[in-house]
């Protein structure tokens, strides 16, 4: 059993969940003497990095639905095991950018791959853990594509077509 807070923040890129992360993590750290492990999906740890790697290089435009949803597993898996469980064992907050709620929506919804079969991947990748809180930031798809227009890192997942996220909203 967790002896730790598991936290995770969900949004479409430019929804503001750097923000909202950085200010909760000081607040949690400054105001309520709480130790707090940030990590973000993918990547996390040297292998999720590598994973990340993958998933982001434009390199990889071609990459199959079905090996996108097995690497976003793949980071989760290793980041879980490795990162957060023994954090939350030690009893710590535990703040995620993005976890399962995110491979559900992109993978399961947006990739036609199915919520059903994306969640039982999570299930497995994660061993049954879940946040006991998730943040959702909702924004309208144009304003938050609009908010990552500007960025100096373009990745494979930025050069999804517009409809690719709008199926959300």
């Amino acid at each position: 059993m967790n002896k730790g807070f598991f936290i995770s923040l969900e949004g479409m890129d430019g929804s503001g969940k750097s923000t909202l992360g950085l200010r909760l993590v000081d607040h949690l750290r400054t105001n309520m003497g709480l130790e707090v492990v940030v990590v973000r999906e993918p990547g996390g740890t040297t292998i999720g990095e590598q994973v990340r790697s993958v998933l982001h290089s434009t390199d990889n435009m071609g990459m199959s639905q079905w090996t996108e949803a097995y690497l976003y597993q793949a980071s989760r898996a290793q980041i879980c095991e490795e990162v957060i469980q023994p954090a939350l064992n030690d009893g710590k907050v535990v703040i995620v950018d993005r976890f399962g709620d995110s491979s559900t929506v992109y993978q399961g919804y947006s990739r036609g791959l199915g919520a059903y079969e994306i969640d039982r991947l999570n299930t497995l990748s994660t061993g049954g853990l879940i946040p006991d809180l998730t943040l959702l930031l909702d924004l309208d798809p144009t304003t938050g594509l609009a908010r990552t227009k500007g960025r100096e890192e373009v990745n494979r997942m930025d050069l999804q077509p517009d409809s690719f996220y709008h199926l959300l909203y």
